[in-house]
């Protein structure tokens, strides 16, 4: 019997995107679709680059086509992400990221930082092209945890303009503020040069083709958030807190910021760092030390998404100022951990897209 089009596409009518509980071919997931004989290709395209999903789905076309069209079939498919983040056509240095994720706290000492290196590499072991803006004007860190403290953006062209090059590390693109100051010079800016700072960050550096951007921010809610709302096409917001009550106060006026109608980022979720503590010589104790399931109840009562619980963990704090962040401790709890954690956030990316795609 001959194999046609309207053949595959019924055939792939039966597999469902895992997130978005409906078939590809309703959710637009299904180009380009090509039969010679028994050789049949197609693209499917992923609402997320480095899906966690990307091998069940593949597998599952595989399998329908095998089953419903022909059991000798050839078939090609190929996987890719779309982009959906940006409406309007974009000539800067950012023309080819897809998906820019801000990682905020409303206070100091949360963990931010750290979960910011983790998730971007994460992400990136995952076979993302990744970059790394560290837009904490006044604290930066990510030089120190990627152990490139002394290096410095090089030299790149675009559009016959110079501009910066990022520095890489462990396959991650950063730019920092840290690589122009010295570990003991301050960084004084206000105002309007605080923010001509971070769009030099994000424009006068040359990223290249990027899956994901995360930038890691200031805590709080000054000028630098509100500056970025306003000035960067971001995918989405991930917001970290610790489970004290005090921290708790601090991230909804985090979350308020994001959700104010003349900025409108969505919240991809909310991650709750040192949920508890223990203790190597006790590893069935668990201690709350600055609570229990208070990110975990915010999200519940502002129905964001959580993340993840991530418990306090020395060696955490150690690979951070070691500069090499502790997801790359293959197979150990705190690496498989933050590896989950960056699923979820591309899960939800993929979710946002999606919805991006239905409303187009």
């Amino acid at each position: 019997m001959e194999i046609t089009v309207q053949k595959v596409l019924d055939a792939l009518k039966y597999v469902d995107d895992p997130d978005l509980k409906k078939d590809l071919v309703t959710l637009n997931m299904i180009k380009d679709v090509a039969v010679d004989g028994k050789n049949i290709a197609f693209t499917v395209v992923l609402t997320t680059p480095a899906c966690p999903m990307k091998d069940m789905i593949h597998n599952a076309c595989m399998n329908a086509i095998l089953h419903y069209v022909d059991k000798d079939a050839k078939v090609k498919i190929n996987m890719t992400a779309t982009v959906t983040s940006k409406k309007e056509k974009d000539e800067t240095t950012l023309k080819d990221v897809k998906n820019i994720i801000a990682v905020a706290s409303g206070k100091g000492g949360v963990g931010k930082s750290t979960i910011a290196a983790n998730l971007a590499l994460g992400l990136a072991r995952m076979g993302a092209k990744v970059g790394l803006i560290d837009a904490d004007i006044y604290g930066p860190s990510q030089h120190i945890m990627f152990g490139v403290v002394g290096d410095g953006p090089g030299s790149a062209e675009f559009n016959g303009q110079k501009k910066m090059s990022p520095v890489e590390s462990y396959g991650v693109k950063i730019n920092s503020i840290g690589f122009l100051a010295g570990p003991n010079q301050v960084i004084a800016l206000r105002g309007p040069m605080a923010t001509k700072a971070l769009s030099q960050l994000f424009y006068e550096t040359v990223w290249g083709e990027l899956d994901y951007l995360i930038v890691d921010l200031p805590p709080g809610t000054g000028d630098i958030q509100i500056s970025l709302c306003s000035q960067v096409p971001v995918t989405g917001a991930v917001v970290v807190c610790t489970p004290q009550e005090v921290a708790i106060s601090d991230a909804r006026k985090g979350i308020a910021l994001f959700q104010l109608p003349q900025t409108n980022i969505p919240i991809l979720g909310l991650i709750e760092n040192m949920s508890w503590f223990t203790p190597a010589e006790l590893p069935n104790n668990k201690y709350y030390i600055f609570g229990k399931d208070g990110v975990k109840n915010l999200s519940e009562e502002l129905n964001i998404p959580l993340l993840a619980q991530l418990p306090l963990v020395q060696s955490v704090r150690e690979a951070a100022d070691a500069g090499r962040p502790a997801v790359l401790q293959d197979s150990t709890p705190q690496a498989l951990a933050f590896t989950e954690l960056a699923q979820h956030v591309a899960q939800q990316v993929a979710i946002h897209n999606a919805n991006l795609l239905e409303t187009v």
